[in-house]
């Protein structure tokens, strides 16, 4: 007898039932058995202690493609998959199931990384800013203060747009300036010869008027003849150097060391070979790079763990995935860019792909929530009820770049059925881009982003080891895995639950946009705008549906396919009568 839970169906966070016009019938539906075995299986033994603790290894480094920071956070995991039984690629044997690899580029630029920094003004008695407390301050590829460091005056130029140099004696002092680094710093120091600048510029979301001493994360150009730097300001450092400028000159002491030196990129690539058809991929993928807990020593510490469950579960004898599952350890997007593209044969053999970044955040100390990024479908285009683009800086995009598929909602429902245990907020968000999917999408493979926001540490100096859950890292991982474990091993049985699910979905989204187009209908809004997004999530889910043909391994059975069919007919039934709705309020 088959055992069966019931979980409840929410999109985005919001119970369906506080949506008008919902079906409360349609609230509940059992989990497979199979699927409810691999959540069994990997929570427990998924320690999320485990994944912290290589995230508070990770988060110590300033991190950036071939530095010591970035080297040393490879080595580590390396040294988790070699102690999970993960052989190295050039002594494995073709049997062998656990492989892995490191891949070793040049780097036509020099790395770097930071030592310390200090900005003192003339006559305190301490630094304003040291990195002894805030981490972010000297600007990515800023070269060191000569010994003893330099003293100077310090100009303000405002946004740093060319009218706010003239009548300003620049060079040899040190530039003040609310606009992004680079640009200040090539209009300061590049063409005006100043010696170096002081950057203040935060988002928002940060909240730097309640977190002051908050310092994010910036770069000036890599110049192999000028010797400048450049500094981030907190806002408590910023208006402090405001206020006094306000009183006369104000001239400082910044010290400054770095290490700029030529190093080689490396990529760290796990395999968990599929007994039947290795040669199709389900790929993760971690960046490496970016000095946060958080972003992203979270996703190299999750993902490692991921790989280590991985590793016992095949060992033990309690799953034998047929498809490979693939973990990837690099620098963002260009490591996922390469490892689809540069094999012609590798890329074809990638079917799905997950990006975890910023997976770890306690939730209560970041303000952010975790977000399941979506593959492009309508509310990519049109975000409106409880879809809504973040703060990170979506905007919509255009209906021709829609990519249906089961994607979506299929890893929502895994996120979900791992939440119904422990309460754990889970919702979504529509495409944004910026990450590790990116790649895998650009390729037309189906890819989703798990991530948080909004984050008020976001990319700066606050992002550190206690805004990270080891609960939030084992509700994270332990879905992503059993996502990667069903599509691995998915029978027809699996196929036609997927098909009943993606069914569910979509006539849940339709009569909720239907019940959102009647209001706006109803406020004047524009019926050829309301046909137009009815249309677009019927053609949407009718298509996404058919995509469950590429589940099963081999070839797709005939079962599968008139459960596809028949599914398809319903919800394009379902849209079209919606559809006619709609044309008759126009008539009337």
């Amino acid at each position: 007898m088959r055992k069966t839970t019931s979980v409840m169906i929410v999109t985005s966070g919001l119970c369906l039932t506080c949506l008008t016009g919902i079906r409360a019938e349609a609230q509940e539906r059992s989990v497979h058995p199979d699927i409810e075995n691999y959540f069994s299986l990997v929570n427990q033994d998924f320690s999320g202690l485990r994944a912290l603790d290589t995230t508070s290894f990770v988060e110590k480094f300033w991190r950036i493609p071939g530095n010591k920071g970035f080297n040393e956070s490879i080595f580590r995991v390396e040294s988790i998959l070699q102690d999970a039984g993960y052989i190295p690629e050039e002594q494995a044997k073709e049997s062998d199931r656990l492989v892995y690899r490191i891949e070793r580029r040049s780097m036509k630029r020099l790395t770097w990384e930071p030592i310390r920094a200090n900005l003192t003004i003339l006559g305190d008695d301490k630094p304003l800013l040291t990195t002894d407390i805030n981490r972010n301050i000297p600007l990515i590829n800023s070269r060191s203060t000569p010994p003893g460091g330099v003293f100077a005056e310090v100009v303000h130029v405002g946004g740093a747009r060319r009218a706010d140099f003239d009548d300003v004696e620049i060079e040899g002092k040190i530039v003040l300036g609310e606009a992004s680094p680079r640009r200040l710093y090539r209009e300061a120091v590049l063409h005006r010869g100043a010696i170096g600048i002081l950057c203040y510029r935060i988002p928002s979301f940060n909240q730097p008027d309640q977190h002051v001493n908050s310092i994010p994360f910036g770069s000036i150009p890599q110049d192999a003849e000028n010797q400048g730097w450049g500094l981030m300001l907190s806002k408590a450092a910023h208006d402090r150097l405001l206020s006094d400028l306000k009183n006369g000159p104000v001239r400082v002491h910044v010290e400054m060391e770095t290490r700029l030196y030529a190093s080689e990129e490396l990529t760290l690539i796990a395999f968990v070979n599929g007994s039947e058809a290795p040669q199709e991929q389900f790929v993760f993928s971690a960046h490496v790079q970016e000095p946060g807990a958080n972003d992203n020593a979270s996703g190299v510490g999750c993902q490692a763990e991921m790989a280590r469950v991985m590793a016992k579960l095949l060992t033990t004898g309690a799953i034998d995935p047929k498809r490979s599952i693939t973990f990837l350890w690099g620098d963002e997007i260009r490591s996922t860019h390469r490892y689809i593209t540069e094999d012609p044969e590798r890329d074809k053999s990638v079917k799905w792909g997950i990006s975890l970044d910023m997976v770890g955040e306690d939730t209560t100390r970041t303000g952010g929530t975790f977000l399941i990024e979506k593959m492009p479908d309508p509310s990519a285009v049109w975000p409106r009820g409880d879809d809504h683009f973040s703060e990170w800086g979506g905007k919509p995009i255009d209906l021709a770049r829609m990519m249906p598929h089961f994607f979506n909602d299929f890893i929502l429902n895994r996120c979900l059925e791992q939440a119904r245990t422990n309460g754990w907020t889970v919702r979504t968000n529509p495409f944004e881009g910026g990450s590790d999917h990116v790649p895998f999408l650009n390729a037309g493979k189906p890819s989703v982003l798990m991530w948080h926001f909004t984050d008020v540490y976001y990319h700066t100096d606050g992002d550190r080891i206690e805004m990270v859950s080891p609960d939030t890292l084992k509700n994270v991982g332990v879905s992503a895995l059993v996502c990667a474990l069903v599509l691995t091993s998915a029978d027809p049985d699996i196929a036609r639950y997927i098909i009943d699910e993606i069914e569910e979905a979509a006539l849940l989204r339709l009569e909720k946009e239907f019940t959102l187009s009647c209001a706006a209908l109803e406020d004047q809004g524009s019926w050829e705008r309301e046909f137009l997004i009815l249309r677009a999530w019927t053609d949407w889910y009718r298509e996404a549906v058919g995509t469950v043909r590429e589940i099963e391994i081999g070839e797709t059975s005939m079962q599968t396919i008139h459960a596809i069919e028949r599914a398809a007919e319903r919800i394009e039934r379902t849209g079209s009568d919606y559809l006619a709705r709609i044309n008759s309020m126009r008539k009337q």
